[in-house]
């Protein structure tokens, strides 16, 4: 049975809110919590973007679920800096902190001024951060001269374990790839033959027995209307597939390329429903294409009905024993 976790959403609801949040949806019965890492929204309706690693400090504190976080070294993050974040919050709170790490979108890249490069180089880039926080955590004193570069870096303090590396990927040749560096897999909801076919390529890259992890965009309300009410107004900015997602810069260059989606568009990448049983079925048929966590994105911005919800009927019908 996978562990249900609970995602916290720093474009669309503010950290003291979200804050609330995670601790309310640990008592619901949530098993396990991850946040986005973003500079700005995916749109202005959305309306915040938190700074992720000061709030996971707060959430790891107030509550004991295990945390991970989705972000992306290279540009906006020197990959040293990032691996000085992640062994603190392990060696603070051991056992509970995980990343997933992706080659990131030019919106919250682009503010370094530095140019945003083609999706292999950011690959590749991404390759060699994953190298050298590797050695950081192994406790080397790590310089490198490439698509990064590291001057005599060295972690004084350091995890009793390192963070696992997870690889984030939406396609099937990019989940080949992270098979061969990463702790394990994470993506999101598609069909199930697609994501049969990213496990599938996962494995074969040497991604065999690491875990595997999915996030769940989902809408929920009382009824059918306002579920997809809510959806199209928080998410409509978010059902491109890349390049698009990875290239445009500003919110407004978002909510410009949303004017062209239509409420019954968003059923393509939102579950949408009133009924919490569709969204057990639902869930129940992502476990069994093998996920070992389950986290769900309500994608509103108010969360404790959602919360309450799922707590009352749907997380117990994945409780184990």
């Amino acid at each position: 049975m996978p562990k249900i976790g609970f995602h916290a959403s720093h474009e669309q609801v503010d950290p003291r809110s979200l804050l609330l949040a995670v601790g309310q949806a640990e008592a619901a019965g949530f098993q396990a919590a991850m946040c986005s890492d973003h500079f700005a929204p995916w749109g202005k309706s959305q309306g915040q973007s938190g700074f992720a690693w000061s709030w996971l400090g707060a959430a790891l504190q107030s509550t004991s679920l295990p945390f991970g976080v989705v972000t992306a070294p290279g540009q906006r993050y020197h990959p040293a800096i990032i691996a000085q974040a992640a062994a603190t919050l392990r060696q603070m709170f051991p056992g509970r902190f995980w990343m997933a790490l992706g080659t990131g979108e030019a919106a919250n890249e682009h503010i370094t001024g530095d140019r945003w490069p083609p999706k292999d180089v950011r690959n590749a880039r991404l390759a060699e951060c994953v190298d050298v926080m590797r050695g950081l955590f192994s406790g080397e004193t790590v310089s490198h001269d490439g698509l990064v570069r590291v001057d005599r870096a060295k972690l004084w303090t350091l995890p009793d374990d390192a963070p696992r590396m997870i690889g984030a990927a939406v396609s099937v040749e990019t989940a080949r790839w992270v098979g061969g560096w990463a702790d394990g897999l994470i993506t999101v909801n598609q069909s199930h033959e697609h994501l049969r076919r990213m496990i599938e390529a996962f494995r074969a890259g040497g991604g065999e027995g690491k875990p595997l992890y999915l996030q769940v965009h989902l809408s929920y309300a009382p009824s059918e209307e306002a579920a997809l009410d809510v959806a199209y107004s928080q998410w409509r900015t978010n059902l491109f597939a890349p390049p698009v997602c990875w290239d445009l810069e500003l919110p407004e260059h978002f909510d410009e390329a949303a004017r062209f989606v239509r409420k019954e568009d968003m059923h393509r990448a939102v579950l949408i429903s009133s009924e919490p049983a569709r969204f057990v079925d639902w869930i129940g048929g992502f476990a069994d294409l093998g996920f070992d966590g389950i986290f769900l994105h309500h994608v509103g911005a108010e969360q404790q009905e959602f919360i309450e919800a799922f707590g009352a009927r749907v997380l117990p019908a994945f409780a184990e024993g």
